[in-house]
């Protein structure tokens, strides 16, 4: 065991992130679907601190409440660091600290970036120098957004959401995110994508096997131009969150009345995200959702993934 593994702590912050762009292909014989995502890593960050041990533990704290998340083997994060332990052999354990600011069930890869930041943590703390390549391989076996929570910035994710090409993204993008107080399933949003394709099979082309990202979308971020991004975003999972819950559709009519370019489900929802011409604007949507007593939160994007923070 290295000197750092007897006796330091080691701190990894990963982003959580929104995806600007999200097609979802048709429903595969494996009951999977596979994606065609423009992610961009935000900063709502999730910290998490790693401590030599035994046995592997997780406790949380941070700013939002955290009481319903396991700490058991099912949890994201012991996961992470178990199957790293496994593949590199090392014998010992973690205890790990999160401090949660990305909502939990909200669409926003919270979980992902807890489990991206754990397999940085534990292979700075245990000495096990995986490299970035073989993490990213452990990353995509824990979930498809585990991955880019390692990469951050702005990508392209195919496949199930795990096959990442970086995407040119200039300037700053300026988030606000309206949070609810409850979760979505993701597997019940995406169940509820098929039932509203069946449903409507008549009305609407149906889902590709193979779908891609709109170039718009890419040329926009390329650009920088908030204006031009707005007009291209999209989430093929939108019409069934709201379907699933109509209230978040008065929280879109809300944020585009106070001068939100546009409004979008992030992921599987329920987190609304507005994106907004500039920080002023950032900060007067803010304020008018708080009024309307919703809990909102500024960021910016793209940032940097899951790295280890000094001391």
């Amino acid at each position: 065991m290295s000197r750092l593994a007897r006796s330091e702590k080691v701190h990894v912050r990963a982003p959580g992130k929104l995806n600007v762009y999200l097609r979802v292909g048709c429903l595969l014989d494996d009951g999977y679907h596979d994606v065609a995502t423009a992610y961009q890593a935000v900063s709502l960050y999730e910290d998490v601190r790693a401590y030599p041990a035994d046995d592997f533990s997780v406790t949380f704290g941070g700013s939002i409440d955290t009481s319903a998340l396991s700490t058991d083997g099912s949890n994201l994060a012991i996961r992470a660091a178990r199957l790293l332990a496994r593949v590199a052999d090392y014998r010992g354990g973690a205890r790990l600290e999160i401090e949660k600011n990305v909502p939990i069930a909200g669409g926003m890869g919270g979980g992902s970036a807890d489990a991206a930041a754990t397999l940085v943590a534990c292979d700075t703390l245990w000495g096990t120098d995986l490299g970035r390549e073989e993490l990213h391989s452990l990353a995509a076996q824990l979930g498809a957004d585990v991955p880019f929570a390692l990469t951050g910035g702005t990508a392209v994710g195919t496949g199930r959401g795990d096959e990442l090409s970086p995407a040119l993204a200039k300037g700053q993008f300026h988030w606000v995110f309206a949070l609810a107080d409850f979760g979505m399933s993701t597997p019940e949003v995406y169940r509820e994508l098929d039932l509203h394709r069946e449903r409507h099979a008549l009305d609407i082309s149906p889902a590709s096997p193979q779908p891609t990202v709109d170039t718009a979308v890419l040329q926009a971020l390329r650009a920088g131009d908030s204006a031009m991004l707005a007009e291209a975003m999209h989430n093929d999972l939108q019409a069934p969150a709201l379907h699933l819950e109509p209230r978040l559709g008065k929280v879109l009519e809300l944020g585009e009345e106070n001068g939100a370019l546009a409004g979008i489900v992030s992921g599987s929802g329920p987190t609304i995200a507005f994106l907004a011409a500039d920080v002023d604007s950032a900060l007067e949507l803010q304020v008018a959702l708080s009024a309307a007593r919703l809990t909102a939160v500024r960021a910016t994007g793209p940032v940097h993934g899951a790295r280890v923070i000094t001391p």
